[in-house]
């Protein structure tokens, strides 16, 4: 337990590799890029944003995955109140097919096909979970505050076999636990793990301010913001790349982010 403690303390850390930032738009789609200086085979995910939120409240958390050696690229498309999740699903993965087709950081990084994933927050995350049902090269998919969508994301989660990792905010107004991400990871044909922030609220996971907190209720807050950071490291650290060194802290329960009882029904087996 002070192990599992101790290294989220030290995830929710900026990471050792200074931080490239580009434009997706140089590739023919709008949205972020993140990426290490350089590298070669490394790890990238798609993050997808919140409903009306643009990817620039992500930022930091973006820069963050950054700076532990993950490649991240966010499609700044359907920001508006009627976006598509299919669609924005399709933008996911065109993102992360730039990522592996070009070399980027003036050819000094390049993105392992085989280490790819995929993470977003509530309208984003229940796009990410039709995206990771679509295509056999996601090793991984993490969410937060994930809602669902259109196609289901309940539906869809029925054909996803790789790790998933659901987040949720326990005052979460707008996407509540029950009714979204904790359906959405009971019918995750993989192995999937729930961790409920009690204390976050929906915004929580946002970074700065933005109009839509006058129609959504909460704002940012930096202990949300820490925990996830830290989490979705160790997350994807594992499952793109292998490495050990943080299962404890993902099989652990840490102050405001308890794991709750496993949903698995594995339906698709």
């Amino acid at each position: 337990m002070a192990r599992a403690k101790q290294l989220a303390y030290e995830l929710a850390l900026p990471g050792p590799h200074s931080v490239l930032r580009g434009d997706l738009g140089l590739a023919g789609q709008p949205g972020v890029l993140f990426t290490p200086t350089s590298g070669h085979g490394l790890p990238a995910i798609a993050f997808g944003h919140g409903w009306l939120q643009p990817p620039l409240r992500y930022h930091g958390l973006l820069r963050h995955l950054a700076t532990h050696g993950i490649v991240v690229a966010a499609p700044s498309t359907h920001t508006g109140p009627l976006g598509s999740h299919r669609l924005f699903a399709a933008d996911l993965l065109a993102a992360l097919k730039t990522l592996v087709s070009v070399q980027l950081g003036d050819g000094q990084v390049k993105v392992s096909p085989d280490r790819l994933g995929l993470a977003g927050h509530c309208f984003g995350g229940g796009s990410a979970v039709l995206a990771a049902a679509e295509d056999s090269r996601i090793r991984a998919v993490a969410t937060l505050a994930a809602a669902e969508s259109r196609p289901s994301a309940v539906d869809a989660a029925r054909h996803c076999r790789m790790p998933g990792l659901y987040l949720t905010a326990g005052l979460d107004l707008v996407a509540p636990p029950v009714g979204n991400a904790e359906l959405i990871a009971r019918w995750w044909a993989g192995p999937v793990q729930v961790r409920e922030l009690p204390k976050a609220g929906h915004l929580g996971f946002t970074e700065g301010r933005h109009w839509s907190q006058l129609l959504l209720a909460g704002k940012g807050e930096r202990k949300t913001q820490r925990i996830s950071r830290a989490l979705l490291t160790a997350f994807f650290l594992k499952h793109l790349t292998g490495t050990d060194a943080y299962d404890e802290l993902l099989d652990n329960d840490i102050k405001g982010a308890k794991i709750l009882e496993s949903p698995v029904l594995h339906p698709g087996v």
